[in-house]
């Protein structure tokens, strides 16, 4: 039986190993770290010490029945998701949980430790045939970070489907003033001025409330998600950088004033159907809410702001979304400064031809 140690405090402590996980080191190599699990009690006497010993002999003993010699690879992911469940996003969990239900099915009841590349390989490819490469390699992520932490002298090499570019549809300048009269004096009015000049997203707009207003300065702090229960919950962003003070202008900010609670009524979904909804009954192209977000980025980025000061005001973590935007508006003028040369050579080719 482990044996507890009587802590500064007075208190007891007993710890007892869990598992090892792989450690990246500074030079690139992976290291393995011994993991405990610590049981406590406040009780100062021997009793206290024998209650701390007890708990932590109750675990070990109800452990052996999960080390990873017993457990299937389902049963590994499913101790994976509940270690993790107060920590990562209520969407993440969501995720995992329908992951751990709906796919790769024909290895979630191989024993852990029989778990082959191969068979992972196989699982993969299978599930390729129906997902999209995106949603294959959030499934192998899943399974690889299990396997790091319950097994992880298993390291996998599986040939993943190629990501595929994704393309963006950016609303132009013309688009963004007939939506503003589209949407005038309706629900859809703030959620569109303040994805498209901010740019906050549909969850964040939707956890959006007064005291978080401030003049023109908007603080971005919660956003609502889906949990897996599928119910809308108010959560902290999932970066730092999510966190963020928005300088709107006055035009925006004064349709914010005189708003007591919350500066929307509509959930992030239904925001989303309404938007969907008013594109088909007009005369703009097809485009998503999220894409608001993108055309303001292109915007200030064709004004010369750096894309430091972009990033911090988008609440993007790094600049890869950004370039894809870039990407897309250089396109875009690409197909522009092809029509202008076109345009010459069909005019030179004519005045040729007409003059004979």
């Amino acid at each position: 039986m482990p044996t507890a140690k009587k802590l500064p405090s007075g208190s007891w402590r007993c710890q007892v190993f869990s598992h090892t996980e792989a450690v990246k080191q500074p030079d690139g190599t992976l290291k393995s770290k011994r993991i405990y699990k610590s049981f406590t009690c406040d009780d100062t006497t021997a009793k206290g010490k024998r209650k701390a010993e007890q708990m932590a002999a109750d675990w070990a003993a109800q452990k052996e029945s999960y080390k990873p010699s017993a457990m299937t690879v389902g049963e590994a992911i499913d101790k994976y998701i509940k270690a993790r469940s107060s920590i990562l996003s209520p969407g993440t969990i969501r995720e995992y949980k329908r992951t751990r239900r709906k796919d790769m099915q024909g290895i979630m009841n191989i024993k852990l430790e029989k778990l082959t590349q191969e068979q992972v390989q196989t699982e993969i490819n299978q599930e390729a045939l129906t997902h999209a490469p995106k949603t294959v390699r959030n499934m192998h992520g899943l399974l690889s970070s299990t396997l790091q932490v319950y097994r992880p002298a298993f390291r996998l090499n599986t040939t993943l489907p190629k990501k595929v570019r994704t393309k963006l549809t950016l609303p132009s300048e013309d688009d963004i003033k007939r939506l503003m009269e589209l949407v005038e004096g309706t629900e859809l009015e703030i959620p569109v001025l303040l994805a498209a000049f901010g740019p906050m997203r549909r969850g964040e707009i939707a956890a959006l409330d007064s005291d978080h207003v401030r003049g023109n300065i908007v603080h971005v702090e919660y956003a609502l998600a889906l949990d897996e229960n599928r119910k809308w919950i108010k959560k902290a962003p999932k970066s730092i950088s999510g966190n963020r003070y928005i300088e709107y202008p006055d035009f925006v900010a004064e349709k914010l004033q005189g708003i007591k609670g919350k500066i929307t009524p509509l959930y992030p979904n239904q925001i989303t159907d309404r938007f969907c909804k008013l594109l088909k009954r007009s005369d703009l192209p097809h485009f998503r809410f999220h894409d608001l977000r993108h055309y303001s980025a292109s915007i200030q980025h064709a004004l010369g702001i750096p894309d430091s000061y972009i990033m911090a005001r988008g609440g993007w973590g790094d600049d890869r979304v950004l370039k894809e935007i870039y990407r897309h508006a250089l396109e875009e003028k690409e197909k522009e400064m092809n029509r202008i040369a076109n345009d010459h050579f069909e005019k030179l080719c004519n005045t040729k031809h007409n003059t004979k």
